[in-house]
């Protein structure tokens, strides 16, 4: 362990093997820090906040830091961190609040990129990149391999969805659909993500299904109608998991106000 003589650490805080702290650190008293973590000089971990392995902190990172919810007044909530993370500088993540999950979430090997943020009781999966300046509003969910471009901005309550495409600047309202490109100040489907899902391994009739259910949805039918473009791929035997994935990340959005699931979850 390496442990730079100007690092504020707990002596209740809990680090693993083969921690590195640089000048400045401060660690809180429940704070839980996995083993081979580096904790990059002036970042501040507070809360009752845990990180996994191999963690990468640069400098003046914050995670952990009280909700920016004016419903919460000091309630034991926390920041669960998972392994191989990087945040790059001034990053901030908050803790949950009781009216969420109680809890903010990050998954694995994810990438966060300069002062992006992510709010309260907002859950992050694996393989994510958010670049500079992206903000999640709370309860927000980014599902795995998204990417969120520079300076977009997400509305509380919003789901980015798998394999999904944000272009910079983006003003998110509504669900963003998997394996799609978003992007404009009205944020608008543009077309698949089929570089990217290329990138990830899927096959060309994995990508060539979703193309062909993105013009029945987007380009054959009216948003008021798209009842009947789902009904129809559902009914399809032959079609692929992923456009069944799709049809039924749509008809979620559905559910709650303004086309964002979780709004449905919503506790008031």
């Amino acid at each position: 362990m390496k442990i730079h003589p100007t690092a504020q650490i707990d002596p209740k805080a809990r680090l693993g093997e083969g921690v590195a702290v640089g000048p400045g650190a401060f660690i809180g008293p429940d704070v839980t820090v996995g083993d081979n973590c580096v904790i990059g000089h002036g970042s501040h971990i507070e809360g009752k906040t845990t990180l996994g392995a191999n963690n990468i902190l640069h400098p003046y990172v914050c995670l952990g830091t009280p909700p920016q919810d004016l419903k919460w007044h000091g309630e034991k909530t926390e920041l669960i961190v998972g392994s191989d993370n990087v945040f790059r500088e001034f990053v901030t993540i908050n803790v949950g609040t009781p009216t969420g999950a109680g809890m903010t979430r990050i998954g694995d090997r994810n990438y966060f990129m300069i002062s992006s943020h992510v709010g309260h009781d907002c859950e992050v999966d694996d393989e994510v990149i958010l670049v500079n300046a992206v903000l999640l509003g709370g309860h927000c969910k980014v599902e795995s391999g998204a990417k969120i471009m520079g300076a977009a901005a997400a509305n509380p309550f919003v789901t980015v969805g798998k394999m999904s495409y944000v272009g910079g600047l983006t003003r998110i309202i509504r669900d963003v659909p998997p394996y799609m490109i978003i992007e404009g100040s009205r944020a608008e489907v543009r077309r698949v993500n089929d570089v990217g899902l290329q990138r990830a391994g899927y096959s060309p009739e994995s990508i060539g299904s979703l193309n062909q259910a993105f013009r029945k949805i987007y380009k054959r039918s009216r948003e008021l109608n798209r009842l009947k473009a789902f009904d129809e791929i559902e009914a399809d035997r032959n079609a692929s998991e992923e456009v069944l994935y799709l049809v039924q990340f749509l008809r979620r959005s559905l559910q709650g106000m303004h086309g964002r699931y979780r709004e449905s979850l919503r506790k008031h």
